[in-house]
């Protein structure tokens, strides 16, 4: 364990702030070490990929930064293959992996930032496919009584961006593992988005898993900054879900509103859209500001305060309710 470490380097946005414990978790041997330490039963923070935080201050407890690795294949049949990766995984690393060994399921949520173990955390999810599509079960250890517990599915209580991780047993639980279960018989998901023109653009008429993912990077790339360049963490706030009563109204005073029905009385609207519309794009204040190509996207062009961009959100959520009578909430997780 180190003290009042800088934590700039590891979370996305790139704010400079230091935590006043710092614990490198690389093998599971070390848990034991970590559970000794009068810190753990102090504020705690575990930290994987940090691409889906915004520090606001100095972290005055210990952050736990869960480098697990290993990727195993732990259970197969003709036609399925449940894959185990540990939590310390790089995301998109982990999906070209599958790609490679023609394991299908998670190529549309290629170039997704971040660890295998905030996946379903937050279940991720992008182009029409979530983490709940494709998971099987996760191992997680319990902070308090020093043991490792399985999840399943139901277990998890997965929500649009949600899960029982991010409430009940929020800062419990240390993710240490997840099991999914993919295809070994392709069947592409190209019909959300601009999925299908891109692969127009590119030539290709029968498309593969890989060709997929490769439309997908393209797109993500053409619109979104790259965290190396760019302080920021991905889609800032969630796509609002509301009542179909509400979409029809919206839809009849905006004809091209982006809508996707989800439910037979609830529609999704894309929140890039509605930033947008309410005249937030490419908007800049000093060092940090709404991203020029992705209105979804708040950024830290450098030396930024976490609660500049927290005060800008609060903005950008007033102006587009006041517009469109619709409450946006952050993705990111304010620390």
């Amino acid at each position: 364990m180190q003290e009042n470490i800088s934590i700039q380097a590891f979370n996305t946005f790139g704010i400079d702030v230091k935590a006043r414990y710092y614990f490198s978790l690389k093998t599971l041997t070390q848990l034991e070490e970590l559970a000794s330490l009068p810190a753990i039963h102090s504020s705690r923070l575990v930290l994987g990929g940090g691409s889906n935080v915004l520090f606001t201050r100095d972290f005055n407890g210990i952050v736990i930064h869960n480098q697990l690795r290993g990727i195993e294949v732990v259970e197969e049949d003709d036609d399925t293959i449940w894959v185990k990766a540990a939590a310390g995984e790089n995301w998109h690393s982990f999906v070209l992996h599958c790609i490679e060994n023609n394991w299908c399921g998670i190529e549309n949520l290629s170039l997704i930032p971040g660890k295998v173990g905030a996946s379903p955390m937050q279940n991720i999810g992008a182009y029409g496919v979530e983490i709940k599509d494709v998971f099987h079960e996760l191992e997680a250890w319990n902070i308090q009584k020093e043991q490792v517990d399985t999840f399943d599915r139901e277990d998890c209580q997965f929500g649009y961006r949600e899960s029982v991780f991010k409430h009940d047993l929020k800062n419990q639980y240390l993710i240490l593992s997840v099991t999914f279960r993919l295809s070994k018989r392709p069947n592409v998901n190209v019909s959300y988005g601009t999925i299908e023109e891109v692969l127009n653009t590119m030539g290709v008429e029968n498309p593969g898993i890989k060709e997929v993912s490769n439309a997908i990077i393209a797109i993500r790339q053409s619109k979104l900054p790259d965290p190396a360049e760019i302080g920021n963490a991905g889609s800032f706030f969630k796509n609002p879900v509301v009542s179909d009563n509400l979409a029809s109204q919206l839809i009849s005073r905006y004809p091209h509103m982006p809508n996707y029905k989800v439910s037979e009385s609830e529609v999704k609207i894309p929140a890039g859209w509605l930033i947008e519309q309410a005249g937030w794009k490419g908007k800049r204040f000093n060092n940090y500001g709404v991203h020029e190509k992705q209105a979804l996207v708040l950024v830290n062009y450098g030396g930024a305060k976490g609660q500049e961009i927290v005060d800008l959100s609060h903005e950008i959520q007033r102006d587009v309710q006041e517009k469109f009578g619709i409450i946006i909430n952050p993705e990111v997780n304010f620390i």
